[in-house]
């Protein structure tokens, strides 16, 4: 039985962090219980239509699906395994935000099957956490984690955000100390983003600009605080026994995660709810972003299908979709590239083989040829993979490989 993966889309949150552009903003019981039933519609559908599919992983992101009542995640779950075969080995992540979560919430997840929970601490000071407008404590999310220890949950990502205003490698220190200290199986460290239309960016725009202009900024970390703190996570994260397999992702051994993997390889996975994207039959599909949309034409989805001017044909969709791109053989490569040199296994060149008809050394051997010598990339007699340089240097080693 052929497998995918499945995301789902609660974007529901009880208040918008002041860096957040994510598709995600509180809402009334009204519109969460509607959303949910269009969601259970969309998932009813995608069972017929993606008949003898089974799930390998499934993955409950936001906004904060922890924020639901669990008679919620209750329904959408057993919706799920209604219509679709799961293996009975499959990764099943839910994420949470501290102060979110009660017994009963992380009990009713267990017996749904939910295995790994994702949890956002961003900060260990409190300080921060406020400056970012999380909702939450260190002590709120202390007690979170503990209680869902004393749960049986043995599969705990901890989400952390480094580059924070004002952050050094020594600020940045104490929340990876007291991170690694709780034992979580994975750490993921992301770097803050500033995105238009947040708070944030009205407040970091100008040192946005003398950031790009090579200028010290006033707040934010330079680049090279940035790099440093880089490396001293690297450093701290390995010395406790969390191995780098992606950019921005650590794990202890056999803890990497394994849906978000699936989309560094390109498996074909379905996403369903509001603004979730798609990878089917070498199409990506884009989800209707308006609610209230999303949530009308939940209840006659139909086939359709629309105009791709990239591929100049017509692509099969749904009339839940806002997108539909065909993938050319071009691009298929480049995604093969790009996604899979964010791991540090690299790519192999067997699957690139397998999927293309051609070597990677075929169509990329002077892209390989300077990058290597740059010492940016191994080659191996069956892998492509980033030096740690490499991977610093990651923006520029991707573009290498655009046709």
């Amino acid at each position: 039985m052929k497998e995918m993966e499945l995301y789902i889309h609660i974007p529901f949150c009880m208040k918008k962090c002041n860096y957040c552009d994510f598709l995600s903003a509180p809402a009334d019981e009204k519109s969460q219980s509607a959303y949910m039933e269009g969601l259970n519609r969309e998932i009813a559908y995608y069972g017929k239509a993606q008949k003898g599919r089974e799930l390998s992983t499934i993955y409950i992101g936001g906004g904060t699906p922890s924020w639901m009542q669990e008679s919620y995640i209750e329904s959408l779950m057993e919706e799920v395994y209604r219509q679709f075969p799961v293996r009975k080995d499959a990764e099943i992540t839910i994420e949470c935000n501290p102060g979110t979560l009660t017994r009963s919430k992380l009990e009713c997840y267990r017996q749904l099957g939910v295995n790994r929970l994702s949890i956002g601490l961003q900060s260990a000071d409190n300080e921060e956490l406020k400056l970012l407008g999380r909702i939450h404590t260190y002590e709120i999310f202390l007690r979170n984690y503990e209680l869902a220890r004393e749960c049986g949950f043995s599969n705990i990502n901890v989400d952390l955000m480094d580059s924070l205003p004002g952050h050094t490698p020594e600020k940045f220190f104490e929340t990876l100390k007291r991170a690694v200290s709780l034992g979580p199986e994975h750490i993921s460290c992301y770097s803050l983003m500033i995105e238009e239309g947040t708070p944030f960016y009205d407040r970091y725009k100008f040192d946005m600009v003398k950031l790009r202009a090579g200028i010290e900024p006033e707040e934010l970390p330079s680049e090279d605080t940035a790099f440093q703190i880089g490396k001293m996570t690297q450093d701290v994260l390995e010395k406790s026994g969390y191995a780098r397999y992606e950019i921005s992702n650590y794990a202890k051994k056999g803890y990497e995660g394994r849906h978000n993997i699936g989309y560094w390889q390109r498996r074909e996975y379905l996403g369903v709810g509001l603004g979730a994207s798609s990878l089917l039959e070498e199409t990506r599909y884009s989800n209707l972003r308006g609610l209230k949309e999303y949530i009308e034409a939940s209840y006659y989805i139909e086939g359709r299908t629309m105009y791709d001017g990239h591929l100049g044909r017509q692509i099969r969709c749904t009339s839940l979709h806002e997108q539909a791109d065909g993938l050319s053989r071009q691009a298929q490569m480049e995604e093969f590239m790009f996604l899979g040199l964010r791991m540090t296994e690299g790519i192999e060149k067997g699957r690139f083989y397998q999927a293309f008809g051609y070597s990677v050394n075929f169509v990329y051997q002077e892209a390989i040829d300077r990058l290597t010598e740059q010492e940016l990339l191994v080659e191996t007699p069956v892998r492509l993979y980033l030096t740690e340089r490499g991977m610093d240097l990651n923006n520029y080693v991707v573009r290498q490989f655009l046709l």
